[in-house]
């Protein structure tokens, strides 16, 4: 095994006169499969293709995007594993002092907008190449999208860019296609068959066929209500078995997006995961500190793609799609049986996971050949009658890592549904879950408590969860073990009003959960809660939907979820006054803050002192701790 060049010297040292492709990427190069980039190339060299990696290149000048000549074919570009503007800004808009997937931690290794940023400097040097975007960033704006950045609709980044073809979702399939038609002459602006892809024509060049006809760019950006509709109808259509060809005029374009892809099956994916990973960053990067990100997954596994969960505020399931599909026993084990010979393995598996740990199979039966259900969730807000709740074979799966020699410890630090698992009528998944795979916290997601809020996050009731604490902490005392659920919730949220947050505070009060940080929502695109945020409008009811909008509002939700920290008391105050829930100021048990409430002093300077609050949605700041890493400080078990 062997890292892929990233010098021409190497490019030369292997017998190229030049690269078939050069890939572009807005992360440092790990040659890990937690990362697309990784799995792209990997993947080309597979198919036979010569691939040199040009990672984090200097966007000012030309030196390094000719560093290799010209390509054979041409580029391939990426902002990396995430979003270049979510690596760049926190929720409240303010820049970020580190980025995990660049060397030393160092903010400012890739551009604002690098996808574009990239393309465009690809072609100002070459004119004629041909270029394909893909990646999270690429796949999330395909169509025209609210940019939470620039507080605007921004037509599709394939007009941003320029570039010739977007691969949307899990690329795989796509770029063998693509890169075997390309080797035969065929150009990517030339490809308008290929699934999960899309592509630009002139509208006066389109021959009419079955197709979902999306509002315009010109019409979303006039009418909030035409952008709601755009995105029930692109998200409707964003699945494998019966998604349509869908359509959006940019002016005198028109912008195709052909039907997804459908997911690997078992044996594809096997195969992605087999491929010859060097499952670390390049050396060059050693004298910098190292590439942080890799810490978390060098040693975790991931073992399944897609959710069926679909919160509305997550993007998965408009990149990878709602279908589940899992990679084989097998499979999985090999992997884990390779780490026991990796001299930097100290016997943990970080992980066995994926976008939801626990899914191993689809909801339910009729998918495969009916698609999943158009605009119905398979969970919320009640589980769906036809789910099919089953761990055994994960948790077989598990039982057999943990007995591999030199394994110490499974841990499950992806997230796990809770509403899924207490579907499940065996409880010998949760009964080891609690026993060997948890180190000392377990991380889930009730979210809020606020049933208003819960039905626009697309998330179970607060019941649920209360029922699986109960679970939980029942069987810890029987194992005698001491562990805590980390539950993750957000502020702010579309359909979030003051009163609601003041029901989640006393929730955390009455529940003893004092969260140290707190998550904003933060407003990505192609997501259902990002339409939401935007025009005030759930797209699936076209009903209003309130958005705490200013810094003021979502100050004083955030400090309503750290009631308890002295520096957030006069927030607390001025919502409570607000609200009209003076009953809660003062030394009852029932309170939230001490003070008398008819003297109570108005907030001053306390929203500068919130701002300091970061965001949970940026990437880890100790990777170690995994992708939503935070500190929580409980000295009780819940009731």
């Amino acid at each position: 095994m062997a890292f892929l060049p990233i010098t021409k010297e190497e490019v030369l040292k292997r017998g190229w006169d030049a690269p078939d492709f050069v890939l572009v990427t807005g992360d440092a190069y790990v040659d890990h499969p937690s990362f697309g980039p990784a799995i792209i190339s990997r993947v080309l060299e597979d198919e036979g293709f010569h691939v040199a990696i040009l990672a984090q290149p200097d966007w000012k000048t030309d030196r390094d995007f000719t560093r290799f000549g010209r390509p054979k074919l041409g580029f391939l570009v990426t902002s990396g594993n995430i979003d270049s503007m979510v690596a760049h800004y926190t929720a409240a808009r303010r820049k970020r002092s580190d980025d995990a997937y660049s060397p030393g931690r160092k903010a400012g290794k890739r551009p604002d907008r690098a996808v574009i940023v990239y393309t465009q400097k690809i072609k100002q040097i070459y004119p004629d190449m041909p270029v394909v975007i893909g990646g999270l960033e690429a796949s999330l704006r395909r169509f025209a999208h609210y940019d939470y950045w620039d507080d605007a609709i921004r037509p599709s980044i394939l007009l941003d860019s320029g570039a010739d073809l977007l691969i949307y979702g899990m690329g795989e399939n796509q770029i063998r296609q693509i890169a075997h038609r390309w080797r035969q002459g065929e150009l990517p602006g030339q490809m308008r068959d290929i699934r999960g892809t899309c592509y630009v024509i002139p509208t006066a060049d389109y021959t009419p066929g079955p197709a979902v006809d999306c509002p315009s760019l010109e019409q979303v950006k006039a009418s909030k209500r035409e952008y709601a509709i755009s995105c029930r109808k692109q998200q409707d259509e964003h699945d494998a078995v019966r998604g349509r060809t869908v359509l959006q005029k940019h002016g005198k374009m028109l912008v195709i997006q052909n039907p997804p892809m459908p997911p690997l099956q078992q044996e594809e994916l096997d195969a992605v995961y087999a491929l010859p990973y060097e499952r670390m960053y390049h050396p060059c990067y050693e004298k910098e500190g190292g590439v942080p990100a890799i810490e978390e997954v060098e040693f975790s596994i991931t073992h399944n793609r897609g959710c069926f969960g679909a919160c509305n505020f997550c993007s998965i399931a408009y990149h990878q799609g709602r279908a589940i599909t899992a990679r084989s026993e097998r499979s999985v084990l090999q992997e884990a049986e390779r780490f026991t010979h990796n001299p930097r393995f100290k016997g943990y598996i970080h992980d066995v996971g994926g976008p939801t740990a626990d899914f191993r199979h689809p909801s339910c039966r009729k998918q495969e050949t009916l698609g999943l259900c158009k605009g119905k969730k398979c969970l919320a807000p009640t589980p769906c009658r036809a789910l099919e709740a089953d761990h055994v074979e994960y948790l077989q799966l598990l039982r057999k890592l943990r007995a591999i020699p030199k394994v110490k410890k499974v841990f499950i630090r992806s997230g796990i549904r809770f509403d899924y698992l207490m579907e499940d009528k065996d409880d010998s998944f949760f009964r080891e879950l609690v026993e060997h795979h948890i180190s000392g916290q377990l991380k889930v997601a009730p979210e809020h408590c606020s049933a208003a809020v819960l039905d626009r996050m697309g998330k179970p009731h607060i019941e649920t969860y209360k029922k699986f604490a109960r679970r939980f902490y029942g069987l810890t005392k029987e194992i005698g073990k001491e562990q805590y659920l980390v539950p993750y919730l957000m502020s702010s949220h579309p359909g979030s009003t003051l009163k609601d947050a003041i029901e989640l505070a006393l929730f955390l009060k009455e529940e003893h959960i004092r969260p140290e940080q707190v998550q904003d929502f933060y407003p990505t695109p192609g997501t259902i809660s990002t339409c939401m945020f935007y025009t005030g409008l759930d797209p699936y009811t076209l009903e209003p939907v309130f958005v705490p909008r200013t810094d003021k509002e979502k100050a004083m939700q955030r400090a309503l979820l750290q009631y308890f920290n002295p520096k957030n008391r006069p927030l607390v105050l001025e919502a409570l006054r607000l609200a009209g829930r003076t009953d809660l100021i003062g030394n009852g048990p029932h309170c939230l803050v001490k003070g008398d409430p008819q003297t109570a002093p108005k907030a001053k300077g306390a929203l500068a002192q919130n701002r300091k609050q970061k965001s949970r949605n940026q990437p880890p700041a100790n990777p170690k701790k995994g992708k939503r890493s935070r500190v929580w400080n409980q000295t009780k078990k819940p009731r």
